[in-house]
């Protein structure tokens, strides 16, 4: 008996990817058409666009603390080997600091390149920043990453907080033994009761994606690239660059499927560089490692974990932008900021940017601060925020990337990623749109 052939999809039905990419170019001509509109009509439109983009973010917001429990829980609780979760942290550790720390040999070196800051006049310095939140010491972020509360940590959605309390229930339910598998079988129900809840929320992803650019596009306006936009094309070209030769050494050396990998991060990539927030990208960034072949408790570990500790993206940015403000001020005071000056700068912000997820504002304090330190002119600062929205969608896309990378890293180092699996369902671009059908 002849077995009916599935039929053709046709052109018009885009999968999730492609849905999202089009939302971005719709949401860009909308926030343009909208750059021209009288103030008042701006303003409604703003604001209905505002709401739904916000409902998109905090149905993402909602799900990221349970579904992070749960995975952590069932990930590291399913082996039931302690000593693992224990090695398994040391290395992701160590991996991120050896990347974040070339995040910023690249930014310096680029941006002493390029040069973008000189010529630029700065505004008139800010009179006072006391009232900007301050970057957390190192004793300040070790503290922090041990909750108070379970339910306090979930309601701020404080992912290191969550994890660190996940990581030391998990070794709980190892030691609880056979009374502890009811728990290990429900957080493994839980995590996937809330993949299904993301794919539910994800078919939303398009609408979410257009409001946010929209809104982008409508208060920036092309303008206010004119003056900046050295500084952005810098700051894209370093990304750039440290995604090819970083990522690409990375990826070569721990043997990494390219084009399976590339085609499991192009959808969080994408969100997160639309909506300009990591957090919009988190839950798909979790089902596609998966499906990617790394284990649930490396995922549900690395990549929160991440957040926190691998800032490639912003750690990057903050070098490239110190940098620059640098360059403008010896442009106005005629003082050279040395090349010794810039290497001390860029291990405060080692320090510093580690910090960066935990504080309002994030790489804008970090930023401030560091400049506050080595005497220079903090109204820099607040002229980079005039096309901030611009650098934010590009380094938080590359911290998304750069959180996939590591997890895949870590399953590789630990002997436990699934190659076979990565080819079935990213080897080609027909299973790579299965697989993203069949997540949507």
């Amino acid at each position: 008996m002849d077995v009916a052939a599935p039929a053709p999809r046709r052109w018009f039905h885009f999968n999730l990817t492609q849905q999202i990419l089009l939302g971005l170019v719709i949401g860009c001509i909308v926030g343009w058409w909208m750059n021209q509109l009288p103030e008042a009509a701006q303003k409604s439109w703003d604001s209905g666009l505002r709401v739904v983009r916000d409902v998109f973010l905090h149905l993402i917001k909602a799900m990221i603390a349970p579904l992070i429990f749960a995975s952590v829980v069932q990930g590291f609780a399913g082996t039931g080997d302690m000593k693992k979760a224990r090695r398994i942290g040391l290395k992701a550790l160590i991996y991120f600091e050896i990347v974040t720390t070339l995040a910023l040999v690249v930014g310096l070196f680029v941006v002493n390149v390029v040069k973008p800051g000189a010529g630029v006049s700065l505004p008139a310095d800010v009179a006072s920043t006391a009232a900007l939140a301050k970057p957390q010491t190192l004793s300040e972020i070790i503290l922090h990453a041990f909750p108070v509360s379970l339910i306090d940590a979930m309601a701020r959605n404080d992912v290191l907080q969550v994890v660190c309390f996940a990581v030391f229930f998990a070794m709980a339910v190892i030691a609880a033994g056979d009374l502890g598998k009811p728990v290990l079988d429900f957080c493994g129900s839980l995590t996937h009761v809330m993949f299904k809840f993301a794919g539910i929320i994800m078919k939303f992803a398009p609408y979410g994606v257009g409001a946010a650019i929209a809104v982008t596009v409508g208060h920036q306006g092309l303008g206010s690239l004119i003056t900046l936009a050295k500084l952005v094309l810098t700051l894209y070209g370093a990304l750039l660059i440290f995604i090819v030769f970083v990522f690409g050494a990375v990826i070569w050396i721990a043997k990494v499927p390219l084009k399976p990998f590339a085609r499991a991060v192009r959808e969080p990539f994408t969100l997160a560089f639309a909506t300009a927030n990591s957090e919009a990208a988190l839950p798909k960034a979790f089902e596609l490692m998966e499906k990617l072949g790394v284990p649930r408790g490396i995922v549900g570990f690395v990549l929160p974990a991440g957040y926190s500790f691998n800032l490639d993206g912003s750690t990057l940015h903050l070098a490239v932008a110190s940098v620059f403000v640098a360059q403008a001020a010896e442009a106005t005071t005629g003082i050279h900021f040395s090349l010794g000056e810039q290497i001390t700068m860029m291990l405060v912000l080692m320090l510093t940017s580690k910090g960066v997820a935990a504080v309002p504002r994030a790489s804008f304090v970090v930023l401030v601060a560091a400049l506050e330190s080595f005497k220079l002119p903090v109204s820099g600062a607040f002229l980079i925020l005039g096309v901030d929205a611009l650098l934010d969608m590009a380094r938080t896309s590359v911290n998304v990337m750069g959180n996939c990378l590591a997890s895949v890293v870590v399953a590789r180092w630990e002997g436990e990623f699934d190659d076979a699996k990565a080819h079935a369902n990213f080897g080609s671009p027909a299973a790579a749109v299965k697989s993203d059908n069949s997540a949507a």
